[in-house]
């Protein structure tokens, strides 16, 4: 399984992906961000599924770009690769379904080429279609993406800043991580700034966010703490009257 985090804000775009490949027993690590950028053409390309579908999905994109592909808005990009996910599934989809596997390949493109006038974020399906996240939608999980949800409903808007976004992001990833043993550490953060054509990355290790993680359990357990207890009382009380009855209810029958 994977983890992969796209988060849209007025300010720019956010995205966040563990590096853990998990088959059978063993566990490696691989990039799992794809980054196109020259002049005012940036995009990252974050996929989960099936390994040997996502590299030769990422790889026929690339040779296209390779082979002179342009693009001047970031959706006409999107329907270049949806096409190589097509073309993929063509070649290898009934070969994996005879095998028992799924063709599940997701992926989250985000960006800003020339012509388009903010940044954009998409989701592409399995079947090469896709959805633009917009108002309302200011993220989109990847892979391994119940677990993580919560906080990011609760404390994301698309007003929110980029700091916001990496902090709720990460920790987002951590509960992922926490409850899930095919998410894990190293992870890629990749930071673009609305009109700015450069993708920054940055890999965060276990060792360097670790703090974090420990300040948000103790700050969780003593926000739990503090919650007032009053409104338990009542079921509380049933609780206890239940259990006197059955108290006197066992004396009689002897």
């Amino acid at each position: 399984m994977t983890y992969c985090l796209g988060i849209k804000v007025k300010e720019g775009l956010v995205a966040i992906a563990d590096t853990r490949i998990t088959s059978g027993s063993d566990t490696t690590e691989k990039k799992k961000i794809y980054i196109q950028q020259h002049g005012n053409y940036s995009l990252f390309i974050m996929t989960s599924g099936l390994r040997s579908v996502r590299d030769k999905a990422v790889l026929y994109f690339k040779e296209l770009i390779e082979e002179g592909a342009e693009h001047n808005k970031l959706y006409k990009a999107v329907n270049d690769f949806g096409a190589q996910v097509k073309r993929v599934a063509k070649e290898d989809k009934e070969a994996l379904e005879q095998s028992g596997l799924r063709f599940n390949l997701h992926t989250i493109i985000g960006g800003q080429l020339k012509d388009d006038e903010e940044h954009k974020l998409f989701l592409i399906y399995p079947e090469g279609n896709w959805v633009e996240l917009g108002q309302g939608a200011p993220f989109v999980v990847i892979g391994n993406s119940g677990h993580g949800k919560a906080i990011l409903n609760r404390a994301l808007t698309e007003d929110s800043s980029m700091q916001m976004a990496l902090k709720t992001g990460f920790l987002s990833f951590d509960s992922t991580r926490v409850s899930a043993n095919d998410v894990d550490f190293p992870i890629d953060v990749v930071l673009y700034r609305n009109n700015s054509f450069e993708m920054v990355e940055h890999r965060y290790t276990k060792k360097d966010l670790e703090r974090i993680s420990d300040q948000w359990a103790d700050e969780l357990k003593t926000a739990l703490e503090r919650i007032p207890e009053d409104w338990m009382e009542a079921a509380f009380r049933k609780m206890s009257i239940t259990k006197e009855e059955n108290h006197k209810e066992g004396n009689h029958e002897i």
